[in-house]
C-alpha cells in the first residue's frame, strides 16, 4: 500500500519512511505544503492513506486534509505536538480520521494505520440515496436533506449519521459508535465528545430537539434510528 507522508522535520520524516518502507507500505515523502499539493493532485488515486504533520513552513496539514478529503475518501491521520481539544475536534471536524501526537512509539503508528485502513476496507457499501423518514442522504454528493432543504454538517457528523442509517431499527451501543468512528486507542475517545455530536445532529435534524424522534436513546443500551 501507498502512503503519502508529509513532514517537514527532515530526520523525523527519514524515520518514518524507513519504519513504514520496513513494515511493506511504499511512501511517498513531501516535507512542505506546496509539493504535497501537487503530489495530491496528480496521483491521489494512488494512496491508500495520507500522514500529515500539522504544521508545516508554508502552512498547514489541515489544507492537505481539507483538499483529500474534497477529492476522495482516503483516510488521513494528522501527527503533530500540538495536543490540546480545540485542535483534536477541528482536525476530526474536517474529516481526520485519527491524530497521534509527538513523541510516539512506531509501533502505535503503525497499529493506528492498520486500525484505520482496517476500518476503510471494512465500511459497507452504501446505496446512493438513503430515505429515513423526512431525512434524505445522498452518498454520492455526501450530503444531507430534510424536507428537500439541504443541512449542512461536518464530516464526522455526516459519518456518524451514516452509520445510523446504514443500522436502521438496530441499537448501537456507546463503543460501537466510537469504534467505527475513531480509533479507540486514541487517548481523545471518550463519550463526551460522542455526546456532543449526539446533541449536534439532533439540533440539525429533529422538529424538537427536546424530544427526539429521528435519533432514540435506548437507556442503559444506546441509540436507534428508525425502526
Amino acid at each position: 500500500m501507498n502512503i503519502l507522508l508529509v513532514e517537514d522535520d527532515k530526520t523525523i520524516a527519514s524515520g518514518l519512511e524507513y519504519s513504514l518502507q520496513q513494515d511493506q507500505f511504499s511512501t511517498v515523502l513531501c516535507h512542505d505544503v506546496a509539493s504535497a499539493k501537487k503530489v495530491i493532485a496528480e496521483q491521489l488515486d494512488q494512496f491508500a492513506l495520507c500522514l500529515f504533520d500539522l504544521t508545516l513552513p508554508d502552512g498547514s496539514g489541515y489544507e492537505l486534509c481539507k483538499m483529500v478529503k474534497e477529492q476522495s475518501d482516503i483516510p488521513v491521520i494528522f501527527l503533530t505536538a500540538v495536543d490540546d481539544e480545540v485542535n483534536v475536534v477541528m482536525g476530526l471536524d474536517m474529516g481526520a480520521d485519527d491524530y497521534i501526537t509527538k513523541p510516539f512509539r512506531i509501533r502505535e503508528l503503525l497499529s493506528r494505520i492498520k486500525s484505520v485502513l482496517r476500518r476503510y476496507q471494512k465500511q459497507p457499501q452504501t446505496k446512493a440515496i438513503i430515505e429515513v423518514d423526512a431525512i434524505q442522504i445522498n452518498t454520492l454528493e455526501g450530503k444531507v436533506y430534510k424536507y428537500g432543504d439541504e443541512i449542512p454538517l461536518t464530516a464526522l457528523e455526516y459519518r456518524l449519521l451514516l452509520i445510523f442509517a446504514n443500522h436502521i431499527g438496530q441499537i448501537l451501543s456507546r463503543n460501537q459508535l466510537l469504534e467505527q468512528i475513531w480509533d479507540v486507542a486514541g487517548d481523545f475517545v471518550n463519550d463526551n465528545t460522542l455526546t456532543v455530536y449526539i446533541k449536534r445532529l439532533r439540533e440539525k435534524l429533529e422538529d424538537d430537539p427536546k424530544d427526539p424522534t429521528f435519533i432514540k436513546t435506548v437507556r442503559g443500551l444506546g441509540y436507534k434510528v428508525g425502526e
